[in-house]
């Protein structure tokens, strides 16, 4: 898992489908991260309106020998996981925690040593300090705060009446 892989640029794919032509060109100039253990080299995706749903199942004449390893270092054991800290939230409020609905609050933080963070629910992945809400119900909001070394989480309540 999390292998990078690029489809071979000799790999003729004039038989499959312009739209998965645009699919597989994508796979030969960027790559693709292994995701996980499942079916042999599923290649997966989401469906959409806008082309034929059925068309992706053609890219399982792609096979594992089609593809390059583009990067395996380093390759973690037991031996060498890199250590360190994860990251410290140090605070995480709410500008009210008793609110009527529709009323914007906002949720200010304090954290140290974080890669990314994530707001749940509705907000996802953000940067900075702050964020602003409007619950419509009643609500626990998480604070995820993440490094290569782990991930630390704290929480607030706001409560509509």
């Amino acid at each position: 898992m999390g292998m990078r892989l690029r489809l071979k640029a000799s790999l003729d794919i004039s038989s499959f489908s312009a739209a998965n032509q645009v699919i597989l060109t994508a796979m030969k100039k960027y790559g693709l991260i292994m995701a996980d253990n499942g079916s042999s080299m599923y290649i997966s995706g989401s469906p959409n309106d806008n082309w034929n749903n059925d068309d992706p199942h053609n890219l399982g004449r792609v096979t594992a020998s089609d593809f390059e390893v583009v990067q395996m270092n380093p390759i973690y054991t037991p031996a060498n996981v890199p250590t360190g800290a994860p990251p410290s939230i140090t605070s995480f409020t709410a500008s009210s925690e008793s609110v009527s609905a529709g009323t914007p609050v906002t949720l200010n933080w304090a954290v140290s040593g974080a890669s990314y963070l994530i707001v749940s629910p509705d907000i996802g992945a953000t940067r900075g300090a702050r964020v602003v809400v409007t619950p419509s119900q009643s609500t626990t909001y998480a604070l995820y705060a993440t490094n290569a070394f782990g991930r630390t989480t704290a929480t607030v309540n706001i409560t509509v009446h």
